[in-house]
């Protein structure tokens, strides 16, 4: 069998009793849609952050859409992030017709460059959208500072960084409203699509629950407002709630296997994760960086070791994003990286033996470049 970035099998062996048990006692509830499920995940993920509010959403590609529009961005406002991130990070900012305007980012965290953000704020610009990339938290202190001098909204992407922290502070309690993803692969994921918006402001939670409810209230079939069909699924708000229980364990898990990985691949030339000052990071994915790259991972698939890279192509260099007129060279940290980032196997499942297989590969393909 060979050896993938991700594999949720021997978790799923080990907490099935549970999951299909959280399966069950929806189905047995009698209420299949925005149940009691839904509304105790949403209480307890609220309480795990120390904020008022958490709405469920269907997906964090939605999460990041629903904040965007409860927070007030119109089509032609401007948002302020970054490129080296996923797609749907920038998908969701053009489905409410704002316009994407990017920074480059640290050459060693990878992370936004805040000293590079008060120099693009116009006066379309109304939010800053930060990703917390990999697993580690982006320094807000700047940009929260800055957000308040300019009126600007400021959503965090937490989609990769659940569990982490900067100065103490989770990722996610420092914006206006803060996106969450749960897809399966994520520091906390459900067995399917699942996304959820955080924020200690009523109203930003009031809107946000109207607009995934076809922008209905109080009662079905009147629209208060134009919406989305953007529910959290009850069997996945269940299945998170159980899941939140072990988050704690999950992180730690991570953290064993990048310290593993830390030791034994120091005396390597590749580039190691750099964890920025004040941060405790959950490692969402093991990115590491060589030179190099594409002819490690060709030689690695003759160990049948399958690694992913995190991410190939820049945002700004797609095709469906060409509108946004950003030429080759725009953001050469971010393209730099492009061609050099990938991606070691990082679950909290990985076991000690497994991992052994996949450094002993990896040194011995980087002993012969």
């Amino acid at each position: 069998m060979s050896d993938n970035v991700w594999d949720y099998l021997g978790e799923y062996e080990t907490e099935r009793d549970d999951i299909l048990d959280a399966v069950d006692t929806v189905f047995r509830s009698g209420q299949l849609v925005l149940g009691q499920s839904v509304k105790a995940f949403e209480a307890e993920y609220a309480a795990w952050h120390g904020m008022a509010h958490c709405v469920g959403v269907d997906n964090g590609t939605n999460a990041i859409k629903l904040a965007l529009q409860a927070a007030g961005v119109r089509p032609g406002d401007e948002v302020i992030t970054v490129s080296n991130t996923a797609a749907p990070t920038i998908v969701a900012i053009d489905s409410v017709g704002a316009v994407p305007v990017f920074v480059d980012v640290d050459s060693d965290t990878y992370l936004m460059d805040n000293s590079a953000v008060s120099s693009v704020v116009g006066p379309r610009t109304t939010c800053i959208l930060p990703v917390h990339l990999y697993g580690q938290c982006v320094d807000l202190t700047e940009l929260r500072a800055l957000a308040d001098a300019h009126d600007l909204i400021l959503l965090e992407d937490c989609a990769q960084a659940h569990g982490a922290r900067h100065r103490g502070r989770l990722a996610g309690t420092t914006g206006d409203a803060s996106a969450f993803s749960f897809y399966p692969t994520k520091v906390l994921g459900t067995y399917g699509d699942g996304g959820a918006v955080v924020t200690d402001d009523d109203e930003t939670a009031r809107r946000l629950r109207r607009l995934r409810y076809y922008g209905m209230e109080e009662r079905y079939y009147v629209v208060e407002t134009p919406g989305h069909n953007s529910r959290l699924d009850e069997v996945h708000a269940e299945i998170l709630r159980r899941k939140l229980r072990r988050l704690d364990s999950y992180i730690a898990a991570r953290r064993a296997v990048a310290d593993r990985y830390a030791a034994a691949l120091a005396g390597t030339d590749l580039a190691l994760p750099v964890v920025a000052p004040h941060n405790e990071h959950v490692y969402y994915v093991y990115v590491v960086r060589h030179p190099r790259r594409d002819e490690i991972i060709a030689a690695l698939r003759e160990y049948d070791i399958n690694l992913n890279i995190s991410y190939p192509w820049p945002v700004h260099t797609m095709t469906g994003f060409a509108h946004l007129g950003y030429a080759e060279g725009a953001l050469p940290i971010t393209e730099k990286l492009a061609g050099e980032i990938f991606s070691l196997p990082m679950y909290p499942a990985l076991e000690p033996a497994k991992q052994d297989r996949i450094i002993d590969a990896l040194q011995k393909v980087l002993a012969k470049l």
